[in-house]
């Protein structure tokens, strides 16, 4: 008799075809603030009104940016679901105090994964009880960094099939992991009541470093493979990259 075929492995359960980076300037003092009402009051009432919140940050060389990420389902997934939220009861309750540590809140930029299995793999992971991250609340979880390069029209196919071919490996033999990897979504904001950056062109590169204690030496633009990526490609940037040095905050799911 013949055995049972062993069933194939599952695929990964990548978050999200549709992804906002969001950097918030907040006014001087005021980040843990908005931490504290983020991490308790705006993570599972988000996720309740359809959204996946992927990773919220400290910045480190930015000691006044709250960066995070959050991503839907598709572009009329994500209009259901932000006005789920803003318009909800939890929204109501806490925007005012949310509101009062920020001076700007626009900076957006709307991203789609920038190839097949390029998004993140949030499979297994599991985000700490509000209750449980009180007491980690100064412990670094390591280091993510993004990189963000912006690309002529056009090239940004090509931008993402080198980093595929030639810098996944290469990142993993320094030290770094690569957690997902964007372009720009081109479709038209779904959600007008919350501004995106129009007319931009970007890859974004998402990396996790597990040496917190090292992170100092842990930057992308240190690494010798990259640099030289980066110097390969100028051809194609319209302006220099950015690079976002970030700590994830205790109830951060991306880490």
């Amino acid at each position: 008799m013949n055995p049972t075929p062993k069933a194939a492995p599952k695929p990964a359960a990548l978050a999200s075809p549709i992804v906002e980076l969001r950097q918030y300037t907040l006014k001087p003092g005021r980040r843990e603030t908005l931490i504290e009402i983020f991490d308790t009051e705006f993570i599972e009432s988000q996720e309740d009104a359809g959204m996946t919140i992927i990773g919220q940050f400290r910045d480190l060389d930015r000691p006044d940016m709250f960066v995070w990420m959050r991503g839907f389902e598709s572009m009329d997934a994500r209009k259901d679901a932000l006005s789920a939220f803003y318009d909800g009861p939890v929204w109501a309750a806490h925007r005012d105090a949310a509101n009062a540590t920020m001076i700007d809140s626009d900076d957006v930029l709307l991203l789609r994964p920038a190839w097949l299995d390029a998004g993140f793999d949030l499979s297994g992971l599991r985000r700490p009880t509000a209750a449980k991250s009180t007491s980690d609340r100064n412990r670094l979880p390591g280091l993510v960094e993004i990189s963000i390069h912006h690309l002529r029209p056009g090239t940004e196919a090509d931008f993402a099939g080198r980093v595929r071919a030639e810098m996944v490996a290469r990142l993993a033999q320094n030290g770094a992991r690569l957690l997902g990897a964007f372009v720009t979504e081109p479709a038209a904001n779904t959600f007008p009541r919350l501004p995106v950056r129009a007319g931009e062109n970007v890859f974004i590169a998402v990396a996790g470093f597990h040496d917190a204690d090292a992170h100092a030496s842990h930057r992308l633009v240190t690494l010798p493979a990259w640099r030289a990526f980066g110097q390969g490609t100028q051809a194609v940037s319209t302006k220099p990259a950015e690079t976002l040095r970030l700590v994830p905050t205790a109830r951060s799911l991306l880490r």
